[in-house]
């Protein structure tokens, strides 16, 4: 019964996430951090407790420093602070070992994105929002971590 009360509180969140990044290319700090917490909450009910704090370490920082590099070399912005915060509740929620799954599935959705983008006739330097993909990673990945294990 717990478990449905995380997992529907988890799919919640994320979407309106998701909602909220299409729309405004924005993943405020009023949903990522207590998304964050709720992900530590579940690690700590689960006893994997400190996975999920490497977990959120891990995706924060390796999502800083990738947007770092990107901004240095290309002298834009390619991915927001959001999104950082976003992977570390993903890394909460799913612990460090879930991080690869959910850039997998979130890289992957976000290339068939742009993919459908550029057929549509957008154009090729149109912005694409990573948070919806990065929920749909974080929750699938959750999913097959937790529940359908």
């Amino acid at each position: 019964m717990i478990l449905w009360f995380f997992a529907i509180g988890l799919f919640a969140v994320l979407t309106i996430l998701s909602v909220i990044d299409f729309r405004t290319m924005i993943l405020p700090d009023v949903f990522t951090l207590p998304l964050i917490a709720g992900g530590l909450v579940f690690a700590y009910w689960q006893g994997v407790f400190l996975y999920g704090i490497i977990g959120a370490v891990v995706g924060y920082s390796g999502l800083v420093v990738l947007e770092l590099a990107y901004k240095k070399i290309r002298g834009i912005d390619g991915l927001g602070r959001g999104d950082a915060k976003l992977l570390a509740a993903g890394g909460a929620w799913c612990g460090w070992a879930g991080l690869p799954f959910i850039l997998l599935i979130a890289s992957a959705s976000g290339l068939v994105h742009a993919l459908f983008l550029s057929k549509g006739g957008e154009p090729a330097d149109n912005k694409l929002p990573f948070g919806p993909h990065l929920a749909l990673g974080i929750f699938l990945s959750w999913l097959a971590l937790f529940v359908f294990r």
